[in-house]
Order: structure tokens, then C-alpha cells, then sequence
């Protein structure tokens, strides 16, 4: 588990926000981009900036949307994650099913490649109750990402919009699972960006306020348009009790999809 994200150039902040960070895990290779989704975002450069321009599956909501339409719209394309005794979020990123999640929500069936015996160790639940066994089909470790391909898939695929501006002071939706009460919303503002963790974890992280909990890591952070601007993957937990202390962190979707080869896993540190 890596230490608490915090800013690479201030070394007051580290002694401000000390403490453990919690990746949300119940109980407990690069990311490989579908070629297409990577052509139309690009990467946002790690630091929470909007990504490139290009063709999209489909239309940008241009309109700011109350949480309750960001909910009716995005809703649909988040599902229920099962990994071994870990429970996580995660969120569908193309019109094939593909879902995309944190890495340490499967990282127990990600680590054999995925496939074989490990194929029914992930169990995937979409909006409209379909069940299914899914497998792990990419992970990047050091960015804590992972995708999953669904065995069978829901009657009508609804894939979340990707890509959008993360900027301070921006108010954020996410929707997850937190302590297993599914499809739970919270919102909140962005607090910082480009946030830094030590001993090699994920950089570049968008730091926001919105509360999240074990069980909503891997699952979306929204801008006010319902774009998925970021995924979820932890907390700083100063009182070492598993508790959401204000301060979570995610991986902005620009990183997320056209991330390199991982290298090695997130930094060290405690779990939940």
C-alpha cells in the first residue's frame, strides 16, 4: 500500500497530512489502452489537465448538471467489483464492456495474469443487476489501474464519458461502494493537483474532498458535466483507522489511459 499522496515541493505538507493512506480494499504491466479510447483522449500528462482533443464514442455534455442528473447519466455505467475478499468500484470505459478500475481491488487476481483459474476469482455486477465473472485483461501496478473484460454483458451497454478538466476549486461527483452500500454519491470540490506519493507510488493525483470510503476505490470522480475526470484509489488516513479524513485522491483519466509499462508496484504502506 503506498504512503499518503502528497505535494512534491512542500515539505510543510508532508508534516501536515503524516499519517497512513488507505487503499479502498474490503477484507484484503502497464496499463493496456484500448487503442482507440487512448487516440481519443491521449494522456493528460499526469497532472489533472484536461485531455487532448479528438473524436469521441460519444457526445460531451457541454452543460453543468445537477448531482442528481450526473447520477442519472453515469449511474448506469458504474458497477459493483468482487475480486477474492476485496470489494471494489469500477466504471465502463467503451462501448466492448471494458472496465476500468483500481489495480489493488484485483491485484490478488492480477498478479497470475488474469486468466485461468483466476478467471472466476473477479465477479463483476452492473447497474441493471447482471452478474458475471470477469478477467483481468490489463494492469499497471505503479499507476494503481487495472481493466477488466466481462464475461457476459448487460442487455444494453451504457459507457461513461472520459476526459474533462480537473481544476481547483471545481466541484466533483463520485460514485461508489463504500463499506458495500452500492451506488453511493458523494460530492465535494477539487483540492489540489498534481499530488505526489512517496517511495515510488503514483504521481500526478488529483486530490478532492468528496467522501469516499473502502469499497469505492476504483470507481469514478466526475466533473460537473458527468466526464470522468479521474479514477479513485485512495485516502490519507492520519488516525490509522480506516476513516475518511477529508482528503482522497485519484488518478487523473489522461494517466489513467495512456499510461506506460509499470514497473513495479505502488509505493509501501498500510491497507484497508
Amino acid at each position: 500500500m503506498e504512503p499518503m499522496p502528497q505535494e512534491t515541493d512542500a515539505a510543510g505538507a508532508r508534516k501536515a497530512v503524516a499519517g497512513r493512506t488507505g487503499r479502498f480494499v474490503v477484507g484484503g504491466g502497464a496499463l493496456v489502452v484500448v487503442a482507440l479510447l487512448a487516440y481519443w483522449l491521449g494522456s493528460g500528462g499526469g497532472n489533472g489537465e484536461e485531455a487532448a482533443s479528438g473524436p469521441s464514442a460519444t457526445p460531451t455534455p457541454s452543460a453543468t448538471l445537477t448531482v442528481t442528473d450526473v447520477f442519472k447519466r453515469v449511474g448506469p455505467s458504474v458497477v459493483v467489483i468482487q475480486a477474492d475478499k476485496s470489494l471494489g468500484t469500477g466504471v465502463i470505459a467503451a462501448e466492448d464492456g471494458t472496465i476500468l478500475t483500481a489495480h489493488h481491488v484485483v491485484k490478488g487476481t492480477s498478479d497470475k495474469g488474469g486468466s485461468g483459474e483466476d478467471a472466476g476469482k473477479v465477479t463483476v455486477t452492473f447497474a441493471d443487476g447482471t452478474r458475471t465473472k470477469a478477467v483481468v485483461a490489463s494492469s499497471n501496478p505503479k499507476l494503481d489501474v487495472a481493466t477488466l473484460k466481462p464475461e457476459k454483458l448487460p442487455e444494453i451497454v451504457v459507457p461513461a464519458t472520459l476526459g474533462g478538466t480537473a481544476a481547483v476549486g471545481a466541484p466533483v461527483v463520485a460514485i461508489g461502494n463504500p463499506l458495500g452500500l452500492t451506488y453511493s454519491v458523494s460530492t465535494g470540490v477539487v483540492s489540489g493537483l498534481n499530488r505526489t506519493a512517496k517511495d515510488g507510488g503514483p504521481d500526478g493525483l488529483i486530490q478532492f474532498d468528496a467522501s469516499v470510503n473502502p469499497g469505492s476505490s476504483g470507481g469514478p470522480l466526475l466533473d460537473a458535466r458527468g466526464l470522468v475526470i479521474g479514477v479513485v484509489v485512495s485516502i490519507a488516513d492520519p488516525g490509522n483507522d480506516e476513516a475518511f479524513a477529508g482528503i482522497a485522491f485519484a488518478v487523473p483519466i489522461g494517466t489513467a489511459l495512456g499510461g506506460g509499462e509499470g514497473d513495479g508496484p505502488p509505493g509501501d504502506g498500510p491497507q484497508i
